[in-house]
């Protein structure tokens, strides 16, 4: 069974960037993420994210 959400330090590893620059990036926006005591990252939402970088 797949998480529901993406710790920063999980997402950080994917998209191979520090956890500061994750959280960064979530308060500005540009990755969705819910805070659940920490951030959370859907994994669809950090996919959306890698597509938006890749598109341009």
């Amino acid at each position: 069974m797949a998480k529901a959400y993406l710790t920063v330090r999980d997402a950080a590893k994917q998209l191979e960037l520090t956890e500061y620059r994750v959280r960064q990036l979530i308060r500005e926006k540009q990755i969705r993420a819910t805070k659940i005591k920490q951030w959370r990252i859907k994994p669809e939402d950090l996919e959306a994210f890698i597509r938006a970088r890749t598109n341009k």
